[in-house]
């Protein structure tokens, strides 16, 4: 299963933004992504893909593919460094916040970008499990 690259972009767009309103005015600002997090996680539906489906222009399967799993994959860890950015905050550790708060940012803006390190973890995990299976 795919998702239309557009809709990648603009969740990928939503935490950035998410990022920067958590940096600039309140660290409880992460709940809103982490939400959407748990929420993709557990329903394997995003509340911000369904809800930019209805902004396309042309059908869906026009636009390039971006692969589902892969997407489910990188939701992990931004909701994972979210979240542990967040405990550091409830813990007073704000620079620890902003680091992993940043490591997301990062991560986002490189995939608006054009390169994925998510893609990248996920195909080096892929092929140590590959090797592993096959020794």
């Amino acid at each position: 299963m795919t998702i239309p690259k557009p809709l990648v972009q603009l969740n990928q767009l939503f935490i950035c933004i998410s990022i920067i309103f958590s940096l600039t005015i309140s660290p409880w600002v992460l709940l809103v992504p982490i939400s959407v997090g748990i929420i993709t996680l557990v329903t394997k539906q995003n509340p911000i893909i369904r809800s930019g489906k209805f902004f396309l222009s042309k059908p869906a399967e026009s636009y390039p593919p971006e692969d589902k799993d892969q997407q489910l994959f990188n939701q992990w860890i931004a909701t994972i460094c979210l979240s542990v950015a967040f405990l550091f905050f409830l813990l007073g550790q704000q620079v620890l916040t902003v680091v992993f708060s940043v490591m997301v940012f990062i991560a986002a803006v490189t995939a608006l970008l054009g390169y994925c390190i998510g893609c990248q973890i996920r195909y080096k995990f892929k092929m140590w499990q590959y090797k592993q299976n096959n020794k």
